[in-house]
């Protein structure tokens, strides 16, 4: 047998233990992330798997292909409206926000770890930004509904923090290394890491757009496997130029994703599973990669110093920024609570690793026992928090969702499936009164168990599931006439 039959089995059986340890989330209300990690560290060398592994390159080569494909995705499903709604707020967020929790928490580590100052920063920059995958999947499965703007800051945060974090991690990284590095120097880094990644993101989101509306390719099993290539294409591209290649892949996503195209929904049903695979492989790795015996040979370091975090540093410098913003005190408490850290502090924690660097597996063990306790104690009191500061909504709006059928999709037109809420500006209006684009239709009404063929005097009730074929580039026009502003 060849080596790579075993590495394929072993694989296999990982990935497989990963997805039915998702069962297990909302059931025990423990962050799914957790899940996968502790799948990871069951198998390794000193779980009952008893498989060693310490490559920190394959690692962080396998971490950063998979969060590519998260953030992609991330991107895919970050509406424009959500971007409308909290673009300052997370803007200031993922920029000072960052920096703030960094040095708070970088100093609180100097101290309880009796570690130099720049390497004391270095473990605050690493655990500085929340994690997107971990907030994603945290707010999908909570199981309440939030208020859209705090959830959308919330999304958008966590999206948009990393190229922060990694910038302030490799230009700590250069400080401990060579001294003679300037702050013009480190300027002239985050410069270029947010400029370029911001430019080429426009870039190959715009090519992107342009030619999945041009292009018909002979299979439809091909169609996200071209959406998915433009997302590692702009990370590739950006990373090549010295730019950030994950706020490149974002911003790719939310381009591709605000915009309208043949086989979309079919196309991002598939990458958001390719984005869940990509969770589930880079946990697991990580999960084998650090050791349980060592990792808990500093937990009361390790969680004195995700005290600080969660409860002095995240706060103190989120407070002010979300009160600023016009956020209510409970509002603004809520997205303090929600600032988890997942993947991306782990994979940063393996720099060190790579580059020799004195106290690495001390910093590498500190930060991932500093990720379970985040993830353990925010994520899985996430609902409980939203209910306690009473910003759990009552009426739960569906969103619309596209129900793609070959034939219409090749007409340049989609089949469109929207339930009426009691919040509904449609709500006991008659078909003829909406305004809905030329040349859409509304095919049929699912009402209860009745299946009403519409009229233009058919009167829209709560509950009805209406099923609407339009033009590709009129849904979000469609969707106007169902959703109100807060919905």
């Amino acid at each position: 047998m060849f080596a790579v039959d075993h590495i394929i089995l072993l694989s296999a059986v990982l990935a497989i233990l990963g997805v039915l340890a998702s069962k297990l989330s909302p059931r025990f209300g423990v962050p799914v992330l957790v899940l996968f990690l502790g799948v990871g560290m069951l198998a390794g060398e000193d779980g009952i798997g008893r498989i060693f592994f310490d490559n920190a390159d394959a690692a962080h080569a396998i971490g950063t292909f998979a969060l590519i494909l998260i953030l992609f995705d991330g991107g895919l499903q970050t509406s424009r409206k959500s971007i409308i709604q909290a673009w300052k707020p997370a803007a200031l967020l993922a920029t000072f926000g960052v920096i703030g929790t960094a040095v708070l928490t970088g100093i609180a580590a100097m101290v309880i770890l009796d570690l130099p100052l720049y390497k004391g920063l270095l473990l605050g920059a690493i655990v500085g930004s929340t994690d997107a995958a971990a907030v994603f999947s945290v707010l999908r499965n909570a199981g309440i509904r939030i208020p859209a703007k705090i959830k959308s800051t919330l999304e958008l945060e966590s999206a948009s923090n990393d190229p922060m974090a990694i910038f302030l991690t490799i230009g700590l990284i250069t400080l401990i290394q060579d001294s003679t590095t300037k702050p013009v120097d480190l300027l002239s880094l985050f410069a270029s890491q947010m400029g370029v990644g911001a430019i080429v993101g426009l870039a190959i989101g715009g090519i992107a757009v342009w030619l999945f509306r041009r292009v018909t390719l002979m299979a439809i099993g091909l169609y996200p496997v071209f959406v998915m290539l433009f997302g590692v294409l702009s990370f590739g591209l950006a990373a090549n130029l010295n730019g950030s290649g994950f706020l490149a892949t974002f911003i790719t996503g939310v381009i591709v994703g605000n915009s309208r195209f043949a086989y979309q929904r079919n196309t991002f049903v598939f990458l958001d599973g390719l984005a869940w695979l990509g969770q589930i492989a880079m946990f697991v790795i990580l999960g084998l990669l650090v050791t349980p015996t060592e990792l808990f040979v500093n937990w009361k370091e390790g969680l004195l110093i995700a005290f600080v975090l969660i409860f002095i540093a995240r706060p103190l410098v989120v407070m002010p920024i979300l009160l600023l913003s016009k956020f209510s005190v409970k509002a603004s408490l809520l997205i303090s609570w929600v600032g988890l850290r997942g993947s991306v502090p782990i994979i940063l924690a393996i720099f060190p690793l790579i580059f020799g660097m004195p106290y690495a597996e001390l910093i590498f063990n500190v930060v991932f026992f500093i990720v379970l306790i985040s993830a353990l104690l925010q994520g899985s009191t996430l609902p409980f928090a939203a209910r306690k500061l009473g910003l759990v909504l009552d009426d739960e709006v569906k969103e619309s969702s596209t129900l793609e059928i070959v034939k219409v999709a090749k007409s340049k037109r989609e089949l469109i499936e929207i339930e009426v809420s009691k919040l509904s500006p449609a709500l006991n209006k008659t078909i003829g009164e909406l305004s809905l684009p030329d040349n859409t239709v509304v095919a049929m009404i699912a009402r209860g168990e009745e299946t009403l063929i519409p009229k233009g005097s058919t009167k829209i009730e709560t509950g009805d599931q209406i099923f609407i074929i339009t033009k590709l580039l009129d849904k979000s026009r469609v969707e106007q006439c169902f959703y109100n502003e807060q919905e």
